[in-house]
């Protein structure tokens, strides 16, 4: 078995949470991660790299639109890497797999922005021997975000402050 890095993940998340005024959680499940914890390699770099299903439990009245941002939690040079930021998606209990690539999705007037997986889904791929933690948090948003393609996890948090109802989070992890 390889080395598993670990990061101070709640603490991470009570900091986004006071920053972002974020009360309520909701439970967030994803069709990519088992039971194990571990993510399934079809919606990995070392698989399909296509993104996994979502079902949200709980999602906070007055949602408008969806947030999902994906990070490697435990990046042994960066402290954490973005892999994944998509915005505006409908407000669906269930999110179906296999986001398209480019920077409108074809889900609504959803929209993928810059990180590891330029305007598209890349998954996990950490280096050989290492297991990282990963980390999707999906943000119940109250409107939709007038942000352009170009846009990094930054410019997606500043423009969400003061917007987010709830916020939910689910782990994985992978060798």
């Amino acid at each position: 078995m390889g080395k598993t890095v670990v990061g101070s993940i709640s603490a991470r998340f009570a900091e986004l949470r006071r920053k972002l005024g974020v009360m309520q959680e909701f439970l967030v499940q994803c069709g990519g991660i088992g039971e194990d914890h571990r993510f399934f390699t079809e919606f990995t770099g070392r698989g399909d790299d296509i993104s996994p299903s979502f079902h949200l439990l709980s999602i906070p009245e007055g949602t408008e639109t969806l947030a999902i941002v994906l990070r490697d939690e435990s990046h042994p040079i960066f402290g954490s890497m973005t892999h994944w930021l998509i915005w505006n998606l409908p407000v669906d209990p269930d999110i179906a797999a296999n986001i398209a690539k480019g920077t409108r999705s074809g889900r609504g007037n959803a929209r993928q922005g810059v990180a590891y997986g330029w305007h598209r889904y890349r998954g996990p791929k950490p280096p050989k021997g290492t297991t990282h933690r990963y980390v999707f948090t999906v943000y119940a948003v109250n409107g939709e975000l007038d942000l352009g393609g170009m846009t990094t996890l930054r410019r997606l948090r500043k423009a969400m402050r003061g917007k987010v109802l709830g916020i939910g989070r689910v782990e994985g992890l992978f060798e």
